[in-house]
C-alpha cells in the first residue's frame, strides 16, 4: 500500500508545476524568455520559480535548485524548438517523478 503522505508530495509538486507554468508565467513571460534582449534572463527566472516550488512542497534546497537547472534546460529546449509542448511537460513530470522517488528513498518509503 503507497503512503497517503507521499501520494499528496505527488500531487503539490503537481500542482506547483501547474501554477508556476500556467497562471504564475502568463503571457509576458511565456513570450520573453522565447525571444528579446532579456531572454535567457526571463528564462532562469521562471525556472527559478519552478525551483522555489519544488522546495516550498519538499523542504529540500537540493531538489529546488535541482528543479531549477532541470526546468531551465527544459525549457530552453522547447524555446529552440529541439522538443514540442507535449513533450516538455512530459520531461517536467519525469523532473517530478524523479524528484518524488528521491524523497522516496531518502525517507525510507516503500510502496
Amino acid at each position: 500500500m503507497i503512503d497517503q503522505s507521499i501520494v499528496a508530495v505527488a500531487f503539490m509538486l503537481l500542482a506547483a508545476h501547474w501554477v508556476a507554468d500556467y497562471p504564475l508565467q502568463g503571457d509576458f513571460l511565456s513570450k520573453a524568455k522565447v525571444a528579446g534582449p532579456l531572454r535567457i534572463y526571463h528564462l532562469v527566472a521562471h525556472a527559478g520559480i519552478q525551483g522555489a516550488g519544488v522546495f516550498l512542497v519538499t523542504g529540500s534546497l537540493v531538489l529546488g535548485l535541482a528543479e531549477w537547472a532541470a526546468h531551465t534546460a527544459i525549457d530552453e529546449a522547447k524555446c529552440r524548438g529541439w522538443t514540442t509542448f507535449a513533450q516538455d511537460q512530459a520531461l517536467h513530470v519525469v523532473c517530478k517523478t524523479a524528484w518524488l522517488l528521491m524523497i522516496m528513498m531518502g525517507a525510507g518509503w516503500q510502496s
